[in-house]
């Protein structure tokens, strides 16, 4: 793993775990993190949101919408 890769894993990690906490996560940090995301860690992102759409009673569009996206790309 090169210095780069290290670097973007370690910063998708750090943005992950505050969308995990968050219980409504920043629309803002989820973009960036989609952005610099590692392949492996796209699975946990989408396992992530759907615990969060999962425990809603009225889930957000936006964050259906993004679900689906993501979806696409596992």
């Amino acid at each position: 793993m090169t210095d780069r890769e290290e670097a973007q894993t370690a910063f998708a990690g750090l943005l992950l775990d505050r969308i995990r906490r968050d219980k409504y996560p920043s629309m803002t940090q989820m973009q960036i993190l989609e952005q610099v995301i590692p392949r492996p860690l796209v699975r946990e992102y989408l396992n992530v949101l759907l615990e969060k759409v999962i425990v809603e009673k009225w889930p957000s569009v936006s964050m259906l919408q993004r679900i689906a996206r993501i979806t696409q790309h596992v």
